[in-house]
């Protein structure tokens, strides 16, 4: 186990969460940028541009497979050390994909790129559980769930951008001076800490979740992508769900196991591991669904259907600044329950779409939506640990971390699949939706946000309250 991190200042405190949450923005958004460059990267290779699914599938197997071990590496050399190799590893990935003249070597370095944002994300989120004060926790996490809301949203606009103006390599040319200067901000910011009795890896529980969650992946790749028989598709997930059960069996089995499920036991975390979870998915299918819906079937150029798309981080922006102030005032489970509500509300609005609705009634209805999905990611992410007490945090936060990196990557494929399943039991061709496809996509995603909140609404009315610092009304 690490020996605890010096508690900083209030304001040393902020300032090295604004710097992880800036690593996790960096990660997240050369993910989300990298699809539109695509068709550009494929000609200056020489190949076809769906063969340049390889470079995005190895970076999430990369990954999938090495996350599981980042706690434990953490604890065997210090967070800061090992936030700071991430940040230098995915830095100079960044570089070797810049410069890489054919897909096998963009896909090695790729390879890397994963490997450091696989420790980055984790250990980042870790430093900061273990220099906050509960009272402060709010905050903080809210400021790491605000990359995941806005990446996801500027990054295919940001990504035509660059390919229209400038070529490919600036997508990651540009990573180079931020990871510089976030490196050396990590230097002289991030406590210095003495790694003391870590435990010995758990080899077992190491290969038994690096393959659930690479069988896993893969298995969802190539049901979203289309690639693939059926067969392969449905195999793999099938082959990370055992190994995934096996992983459970082993790790409440092992006397030292690679990551503890005590957490589990507690309300506030589990809550956004089961209905969380399915939330994320399902919200994440927005920045999908949309700009596919408004240029395939309503006939909008790239252009203005990225403008559109922009309202939903506009209502990300506003939401913030009164996130912390609502969830004081009415505590996580009106607000989890009330606003997830909200959510699928909005999110089923999107199927009233058609090509006579008029752009400032989609902009209003994404500003809403994207108001709501702040709130309830914000809620979500900040109520995780909670109740966690600290000798568990490091195990809660790799679980955390290995749900929220699988989760991230799920909602175009869950968009994907809910485009493809509708096709096939109405009977036509998959591969090219029409308005009654997006429809049902919608309306099925707002369903499952539905379902997902019967954990919340199962919540103690004061849960969380170490962290929102909203007191119930007595009952008289």
């Amino acid at each position: 186990m690490t020996a605890s991190l010096p508690t900083p200042s209030g304001r040393h405190s902020r300032a090295v969460t604004y710097l992880v949450a800036g690593a996790f923005f960096m990660e997240l958004l050369d993910g989300t940028v990298i699809a539109t460059a695509m068709p550009q990267m494929a000609r200056s290779f020489g190949v076809a541009p769906v063969d340049m699914n390889i470079g995005m599938t190895a970076y999430l197997l990369a990954l999938a497979v090495f996350i599981p071990i980042s706690g434990w590496v953490a604890d065997r050399l210090g967070p800061r050390t090992v936030f700071g190799g991430a940040i230098a590893l995915f830095t100079l990935s960044s570089l070797l994909c810049a410069l890489s003249p054919d897909l096998w070597s963009f896909t090695a370095a790729r390879i890397l790129q994963g490997l450091g944002g696989a420790a980055m994300v984790p250990v980042g989120r870790l430093i900061i559980l273990r220099i906050t004060e509960k009272k402060d926790l709010m905050r903080a996490l809210g400021t790491t769930v605000w990359p995941g809301l806005v990446a996801p949203v500027l990054g295919p606009p940001l990504g035509g951008l660059i390919v229209t103006y400038a070529s490919w390599p600036w997508i990651f040319l540009l990573n180079l001076p931020l990871g510089l200067l976030a490196l050396a901000l990590t230097v002289a910011w991030v406590p210095k800490e003495r790694p003391a009795d870590a435990r010995p890896l758990d080899l077992a529980g190491f290969l038994l979740s690096g393959g659930a969650l690479v069988a896993l992946v893969y298995g969802l790749d190539t049901l979203g992508q289309g690639a693939g028989s059926l067969g392969q598709a449905l195999a793999g997930v099938a082959l990370g769900v055992i190994l995934a059960a096996l992983t459970v069996r082993h790790c409440r089995r092992h006397p030292a196991p690679l990551f503890k499920l005590d957490a589990l036991r507690l309300p506030t975390y589990a809550l956004t591991v089961w209905g969380g979870s399915v939330q994320r998915v399902a919200i994440g299918t927005v920045p999908f669904l949309t700009p596919l819906l408004f240029q395939t079937v309503l006939g909008m150029d790239a252009v203005t259907a990225g403008s559109l798309v922009l309202w939903i981080f506009a209502g990300n922006l506003l939401m913030k600044l009164a996130t912390n102030q609502v969830l004081r005032r009415f505590g996580f489970r009106r607000v989890l329950v009330i606003n997830g509500v909200l959510v699928a509300l909005s999110l089923s609005a999107c199927a009233l779409f058609t090509t006579d609705t008029p752009k400032a009634v989609i902009a209003a209805v994404l500003f809403v939506g994207g108001a709501f999905r702040s709130m309830q990611f914000t809620s979500l992410g900040t109520i995780q640990f909670a109740d966690v007490p600290q000798a568990e945090v490091s195990a809660a936060n790799t679980l955390a971390a290995m749900l929220g990196q699988l989760t991230s990557g799920l909602g175009v494929v869950a968009g994907a699949l809910a485009l493809n399943l509708g096709a096939f039991l109405r009977g036509h061709a998959q591969g090219n939706p029409d308005l009654t496809d997006f429809r049902n996509a919608f309306l099925v995603m707002g369903a499952l946000i539905l379902v997902s909140l019967l954990d919340a609404w199962r919540l103690a009315p004061d849960a969380g309250q170490s962290v929102s610092g909203h007191a119930p009304a007595l009952k008289t």
